[in-house]
Order: structure tokens, then sequence, then C-alpha cells
């Protein structure tokens, strides 16, 4: 499409996560005006722990003219550590993934969810985007769609974006009523000093601490906030959304661990650990129709393992913006942005649920090496 086109296409964004964020960027910055997202929150909040922001990914903050607002509230980093549970054995140590040569002026950068959430909505004029708009339903007309809002408001425009996370209703009712899948794994969640950590860390590159058993500790410095996000992801049945734990109990799972974790786990404020369990989703057989498509978590929502969430629905937004622009119609552009992305997170949703062990830490990147 030409880039003229797209001053007078209204886009509908429903999500103010990464995926949406970035998705409302892709499109300013190929022409696109009448851009609006849609959250259902009533206010954005510093929420979450730490994300590694990969080289690509930092690429196209650069190339959409955000990387100094994202570089602003975060740290690079130059390699992951994958360490037996007491820290005696390294298991892996690899530099970040150079993808097309960007590493060495892209760092992978690590930053906190509710910083970078905040700096993605920043360089957004304030009237593209919407607080407080919870989505109840959507009707597809083929050439347009309408969202209807909790609110009672309701929007017609000539391509909808859901990115409205794992449990996406765009999902649900254009695509797949398939629910999202237990993993049989709790993560736990919180960010603390850097003086609250026993001297655990020592710069700026992520390490973890994998245990025999499936648990795993993961530390992702913020120097940049004199902080450390602080997660423990362990094994369980129990499939409660948002299960309720103790100090002790979480000190019950880092048995055998570095004496430092166990430290940070007794001495918890436990009000600020986030408890979760933990889901994904299965790959989505069509992300699109010829005015709405699936993005980010909507359509690919994926384990934490290897880090590619948040990545993979950045990575979405510009493929998107790109489509746009290479297609002839809004249709054609859709085929082809999922034809360019599926295979990818198909593949990416697999690799993550292998998980991490200490057998299997042998390869930090599997995405990286060569199949088996």
């Amino acid at each position: 499409m030409k880039i003229s086109e797209f001053k007078d296409l209204h886009i509908a964004i429903v999500g103010g996560g990464y995926g949406g964020a970035a998705a409302a960027i892709a499109l300013q910055s190929i022409g696109a005006e009448n851009v609006h997202v849609y959250e259902q929150a009533p206010a954005f909040g510093q929420v979450g722990a730490g994300i590694g922001l990969r080289p690509a990914t930092v690429e196209l903050f650069r190339q959409w003219g955000i990387f100094d607002a994202v570089a602003a509230v975060s740290a690079p980093s130059d390699h992951l550590e994958i360490v037996t549970a007491d820290g005696g054995m390294v298991l892996a140590q690899e530099e970040w993934p150079e993808l097309h040569g960007f590493a060495q002026t892209n760092h992978t950068r690590i930053i906190h969810r509710g910083d970078f959430i905040e700096a993605l909505f920043g360089v957004l004029p304030p009237e593209m985007v919407h607080l407080g708009y919870q989505l109840s339903g959507i009707t597809d007309h083929g050439d347009r769609s309408t969202l209807t809002f909790e609110n009672g408001d309701s929007v017609t425009a000539d391509l909808v974006i859901g990115a409205d996370g794992i449990r996406s209703l765009v999902r649900q009712q254009l695509f797949t009523d398939r629910a999202p899948v237990f993993a049989g794994e709790h993560a736990y969640r919180t960010v603390i000093s850097l003086d609250d950590a026993f001297g655990l860390v020592t710069d700026d590159n992520p390490r973890f601490y994998i245990a025999q058993n499936g648990t795993v500790a993961y530390n992702l410095p913020l120097r940049h906030r004199n902080e450390v996000s602080y997660d423990v992801t362990a094994r369980s049945d129990d499939d409660t959304w948002a299960p309720v734990i103790t100090n002790d109990y979480l000190v019950s799972l880092l048995e055998g661990f570095d004496e430092r974790i166990v430290d940070i786990a007794r001495h918890l404020d436990i009000s600020r650990v986030t408890s979760r369990s933990v889901y994904d989703i299965d790959p989505v057989d069509a992300w699109h129709t010829d005015s709405v498509t699936l993005l980010g978590d909507s359509a690919h929502a994926m384990l934490h393992h290897q880090g590619q969430g948040a990545n993979s629905a950045i990575q979405d937004a510009g493929a998107l913006a790109d489509a746009l622009l290479e297609a002839d119609s809004i249709p054609a552009a859709l085929a082809l942005f999922q034809a360019n992305r599926k295979p990818v997170t198909d593949e990416l949703q697999r690799l993550s649920r292998l998980g991490w062990t200490q057998e299997s830490a042998e390869v930090a990147f599997p995405e990286q090496a060569p199949a088996k």
C-alpha cells in the first residue's frame, strides 16, 4: 500500500501491552495517523519484573526513532549465564544471539516491564491512547470490524489488531475458543533493591540457577534502578491463576540453592511478590480475517523460558508494518504478515515448552543452534 493511503486508514488496537504499544509506534512510522489503542486498565502501573530486549528488537527501536527513550530506562547486557542451583558449576555462558549482525551496536537490554510500557507510551500522542476500555465483543463485517466496550462505546475500524493477551477476547470470538494451556508450573516474581540482594549481583548480565527438580531462580540485574528482578519458577499441579504463597513456602522450594537466593526469599516482602500459574496457548491455525489480525500473546502466547514473549510481540509489530507497506490491500497484508511470522512463533512456542533442566542447559539459546 502507498504511504499516502495510511493517513485515512482507521486502525483500532485492542490491548495496551508491549504488542499494542509497539504496533501503534510501528504504524505511525509508516505514516498511519488515525491509530487508537484501547486498554482495559484505568491506568498504567509499575508492575511486573525484568525482561531482556534482544538485538533485533533494539534495532526496531532505532528504526522507529525511540531507542533513546528505551535506553534511558534500561541497561546493556553482554551474555546470559546458566549455573547449577548452588552456583558451583557453569552449565552455559553465551553471548546474546547476534541476530542479523546487530549485536555490536544493539546489545540486549535489560529493562523493568513497567519502565518499558511507560517508555513506549511516552512516545505516543496522549489522544491516541484510551484507558478504561474493556472489550465486550467484536463483529467482523468483512472489510471493516466493530468493537464494543463495557463502557457502552463502540468503534468501527478498517483494521483491528487484537493485542489483548493470552486470554484474548478477539481470539476467542473470531479464531478459536481453545483455553490457555497450564504448564504445570508456578512463577513468583518481584523486584528488590540491590542492597537487599546479599551480594548476588556483580554485573549487568542475567544469571539462571537451575535445580535437578526443575526449579529455576532467574536473576536479571536492573542496575540502572539499583535493583534486581528476582524470579523463581517451580513445578506445581495447582492451576489456580494467582496462587497464594508464604515466605516459608518459597524458601522450601529453594533447598540446595545458593544461600544468597534462599536468604532473599526468606526476607522478601511477600505482599510485593507476583504469584502466577504459568500458561501458554497451542498454536492458532489462523491469525487473521480480511480486517482483523491477532498480534503478540493473543496470537502465540509462549512460556517464559526463552524470554521471547515480549520480543516476539515487538517483532510482530515491525512485520505487520512491513507487510502493509509491501502488499496492495489490508487482506493481502494480513496474509503476508501471518505467512512471515507464524512459522517463527510456532517454533519459539515449541522451544519455550522444553523449559530448562540441568541436562538441557548446555545451549542457552536453542533457537540459534542447529536442529538435532
